[in-house]
């Protein structure tokens, strides 16, 4: 089963940056892998669920790569730059995939696997830009850090919506994404206080 998985997903990667979400075909990549069209849906029962599983380890590698950066970046708007620089620059090199990867995210089906997954990281990635916003303003809630930390990704989604849908240049995009981080980051510990609602009891 590992085999045929990797088959597959190498036959949709290989297919995905050649041509593009639009232009391909499941029949084609279950050509491409060698397995049945039945034996593909087992795996993928959609072409956008093999888009998911392929750009899911995308955005992974992505996120891998922000997160060594920003462990070498002392500075909070740097460090959490660092970690949403290389989303921007993945989405550049593949617009249409690009695209189409984050509408499926935003807006395909609750129960789809691939999309759980895809979901998942992006928690993660919010989670950990929460915690570096924590350790450069110690007086931040919870709520308020997990608010900011979505913020964060937020407006790197736009960043790379706009890109993709659009003629904004990269390196456009890319300043106007510093720009928003630093506004954001240095405004947070400036932020007034609130404390965070009481846990709703049962």
């Amino acid at each position: 089963m590992r085999l045929k998985r990797e088959r597959i997903f190498r036959a949709a990667s290989d297919l995905l940056r050649a041509r593009g979400f639009s232009a391909v075909t499941t029949q084609e990549v279950s050509a491409a892998a060698g397995v049945a069209a039945g034996t593909l849906f087992r795996y993928a029962a959609t072409k956008s669920e093999l888009l998911l599983m392929v750009y899911n380890e995308a955005l992974r590698a992505s996120i891998d790569e922000g997160a060594a950066r920003a462990a070498l970046t002392p500075d909070p708007a740097a460090a959490v730059f660092a970690r949403l620089h290389p989303l921007v620059v993945a989405a550049a090199r593949e617009p249409e995939n690009s695209a189409a990867y984050q509408r499926e995210l935003l807006f395909g089906p609750h129960d789809a696997k691939f999309r759980a997954e895809g979901m998942a990281l992006i928690f993660e990635l919010e989670a950990s830009l929460s915690d570096t916003l924590r350790r450069a303003a110690p007086t931040l809630s919870d709520g308020e850090a997990r608010v900011a930390g979505s913020s964060l990704f937020a407006v790197t989604h736009l960043a790379i919506a706009r890109m993709t849908a659009s003629d904004i240049p990269e390196a456009d995009a890319i300043d106007d994404l510093r720009r928003q981080v630093t506004l954001i980051v240095t405004g947070v510990p400036h932020t007034p206080r609130r404390p965070d609602p009481p846990p709703e009891k049962e």
